[in-house]
């Protein structure tokens, strides 16, 4: 898959906001509002998994090459991956989740 179909366009599966592709990074991997994303790769990319789950936002950390990363986590079958922070994500909620005080994000993006 290229890089301009995996940026492309989506509605959130948990807020239902219709998302746009990002302007400024590589790819859009989760919803800027609620800061979820779904779960399609096995490894970063590949697109290979079968699981389709939500995947929650549940820490932000900083690394030092890739800047600050999102921690999402499946609710289906738990497996974990670290995306970038965009530069349009919702930085109240990306707070509150670096602060483990994460509101209920369906009522966030409304």
């Amino acid at each position: 898959m290229g890089r301009k179909t995996e940026n492309s366009g989506f509605v959130c599966g948990n807020c239902g906001n219709n998302v746009e592709p990002i302007k400024k990074g590589t790819i859009r991997n989760h919803c800027p509002m609620c800061l979820y994303s779904r779960h399609l790769d096995i490894k970063i990319g590949d697109r290979q998994s079968t699981c389709g789950g939500l995947m929650a936002p549940k820490s932000i950390n900083s690394h030092s090459k890739k800047g600050w990363q999102i921690l999402h986590v499946c609710v289906v079958c738990g497996h974990g991956q670290k995306n970038r922070l965009a530069e349009d994500d919702n930085m109240d909620l990306a707070i509150a989740v670096m602060r483990n005080q994460r509101p209920e994000t369906r009522e966030v993006c409304r």
